[in-house]
């Protein structure tokens, strides 16, 4: 790419004179004598030469539908002073440790990778980037990359009054504040944390320093805050906001109801009843949002519809989490962890090789409201920032042998997990294997599907271990008659009407042996009738919700959580399965578990069979069942 010197000759030359954009710290000076319309002149010569000789827009950064990615969000921390309810659970969440977070000098690797592909604005989020005691130095090393424009930072304000003039001189040039409330005591309750006045006070000190306009970000609940949105309208008044009206989105552990959410066109209709003369402003390329201005104030209010209308088509953002993962979509849960092959020493070429597949695979648009608010996906506190299935690197630190394409890295991750994934409180369920252990085989990596269907938003999903058998727990009460029989031998359903409530929870497993051939097509997801590991646990799901309707004598059951998942054992060229069902009721759910597991094992069959006829399908079992008056079992 000859083109390519001259391009970020260019962007520099055009950086010196404009060092910001939307959000961004006074703009273009004039010189002594100089007007400002001539200096803008001047500035919109400088963008049109640029765009007319600019080299092509890096390929490794352009999905399969001609979507140029030239916006990067980097997590610098998981932790944050604030516990918001639409962010995190109540509880907090489980934090990465810090051997497993992205070092500061990994940071600025990554950020000049990206930058020197075309990357031109980076937004700097956490948890609360604020609180990381090195982010004025980050600031002050990303302003040395040559080719980026912008510098942004999205806090929740609570630090920003006293870090914002070392931030300002660092070079950063755009401010997002969270405040989701006018109201100090309602803000304690929504981010269950005092602070009201140091946002108010950071918002005030930006301000004071230039920055114009300075966005607020608003994420508005029914109930909770709707009735706020004509006084967070006329804060725009006197003062130089963008106040962002954010549709409540679905995230692990904040309790997403549709209820909840105020649409777009409800909030416009609530302000518009208020100021009949607002105007919609155009909107800018790649924009996430719709602006409007109520004319004679002097800021904007914009609207974010990531739920009602969806921005898809347009969207330029990725994004690196705290802990090294690549997420090219906030609403997907496929991640590639940079990290890891970062620190096994990969090549420039070669994470540039991973990066590009990644973006690849990006989708068309997310899944849509209903079907998000179903998915497992990171809290929202982690997004912008859990290693159980990471496509991880070798152990052995030399790559010599190693091509990343071939790694199941480049295949998309279906569901976030962690390390640190927790267990059901109360219940015995294997923990999840160190990373270490997760790489099945001596030459190729996993690739792991794990699926939720949990009406719990709390629950945390079960790990499945290492799969080693359990011993035996608790009283096991047998009996030598067989409880679907009667005392004339003829089949009955048990009455269950007596018995008590109690919680239960069941895990199976199944094995589907599919031979070489059979198993490298569903490793690199190259089978003719589609993801087959996809397919398999969506049909372990399906089959758990309906095993009533196929053993003629089990009861139907509420389940309140089904988990299907499967994992590649390159060693055996196998599948291995695991199905956990959850539920609270008179009757076990182990048939629930076992139907799972055997219906999942048989799509796999199914999906399979054009390539080989040779699958055999094995240790289709129970490993474990808690609840009930025949006490708990646990495979020996």
């Amino acid at each position: 790419m000859a083109a390519q010197p001259l391009s970020r000759m260019l962007r520099q030359l055009l950086r010196s004179s404009a060092r910001s954009c939307s959000s961004g710290a006074p703009v273009t000076q004039p010189r002594p004598g100089e007007s400002a319309r001539a200096a803008s002149e001047e500035l919109s010569r400088r963008r049109q030469f640029l765009r007319e000789h600019a080299a092509p827009f890096s390929a490794f950064l352009t999905d399969s539908f001609g979507r140029q990615h030239s916006y990067l969000r980097i997590s610098l921390t998981e932790k944050c002073n604030l516990r918001c309810q639409y962010c995190m659970p109540e509880e907090g969440v489980p934090l990465t440790p810090k051997v497993n977070l992205l070092t500061t000098e990994e940071i600025l690797t990554l950020a000049r990778l990206f930058v020197k592909e075309g990357i031109d604005k980076i937004r700097l989020t956490g948890g609360e980037p604020l609180i990381r005691p090195d982010v004025v130095d980050i600031v002050a090393q990303l302003q040395q990359l040559e080719g980026l424009r912008t510098i942004g930072v999205t806090t929740n304000g609570i630090n920003l009054a006293r870090l914002l003039p070392q931030l300002q001189k660092a070079g950063l040039s755009a401010i997002n504040i969270s405040l989701d409330t006018l109201v100090p005591a309602k803000f304690e309750f929504i981010v269950r944390r005092k602070g009201f006045h140091k946002v108010m006070e950071g918002i005030h000190k930006a301000i004071e320093l230039g920055y114009n306009p300075v966005k607020v970000n608003c994420v508005v609940m029914r109930g909770l805050n709707e009735d706020e949105l004509l006084d967070f309208a006329a804060l725009t008044k006197g003062l130089p906001l963008d106040v962002r009206f954010i549709e409540y989105m679905p995230f692990d552990g904040n309790k997403w109801n549709f209820k909840k959410m105020v649409s777009y066109k409800e909030m416009l209709d609530t302000i518009r009843q208020q100021w009949p003369e607002l105007e919609k402003l155009p909107e800018e390329e790649s924009s996430t949002a719709k602006a409007f201005k109520i004319p004679g104030f002097q800021g904007q209010i914009s609207f974010i519809t990531s739920m009602s209308e969806h921005f898809c088509g347009t969207c330029n953002r990725l994004r690196i989490t705290a802990d090294g993962n690549l997420k090219v979509c906030l609403f997907g849960n496929s991640e590639v962890s940079l990290r890891d092959h970062l620190r096994a020493g990969a090549s420039e070429q070669e994470l540039l090789r991973i990066i590009g597949a990644a973006v690849g695979r990006k989708k068309r648009q997310h899944a849509g409201m209903f079907s998000i608010s179903q998915m497992k996906n990171r809290p929202m506190i982690l997004i912008e920032l859990f290693l159980m299935f990471h496509d991880s690197p070798p152990a052995n630190p030399s790559i010599s042998s190693w091509d990343p394409l071939d790694v199941q890295g480049l295949r998309p991750k279906m569901s976030f997990s962690s390390q640190m994934v927790t267990l059901w409180k109360g219940y015995r369920v294997p923990q999840t294997p160190p990373l270490a252990q997760q790489r099945l085989g001596s030459g190729c990596f996993q690739r792991h599907y794990t699926s939720h269907a949990d009406s719990d938003a709390n629950s945390k999903c079960l790990s499945p271990g290492s799969w080693a058998p359990a011993a035996p727990s608790g009283p096991q009460l047998t009996s030598e008659q067989l409880t679907h029989v009667d005392s004339e031998g003829r089949a009955a359903m048990v009455d269950v009407g007596r018995k008590p409530d109690t919680e239960r929870v069941a895990v199976a497993s199944a094995v589907v042996l599919l031979g070489p051939v059979a198993f490298k097509l569903v490793q690199q997801n190259q089978l003719k009738k589609g993801d087959a590991l996809v397919v398999a646990q969506l049909a372990g799901i399906q089959a758990a919700k309906v095993t009533s309707q196929l053993i003629p004598l089990c009861h139907h059951v509420a389940l309140s959580h089904v988990q299907v998942q499967l994992e590649l054992d390159s060693t055996r060229h196998a599948v291995r399965i695991q199905a956990s069902c959850r539920a609270r009721g008179p009757t076990g759910v182990e048939m629930e578990a076992l139907a799972s597991a055997a219906v999942a094992s048989l799509t796999l069959y199914d999906m399979c069979k054009a390539v080989s006829r040779d699958i055999v399908l094995e240790e289709i079992k129970l490993i474990s069942k808690t609840g009930g008056q025949r006490g708990d079992f646990h495979r020996a």
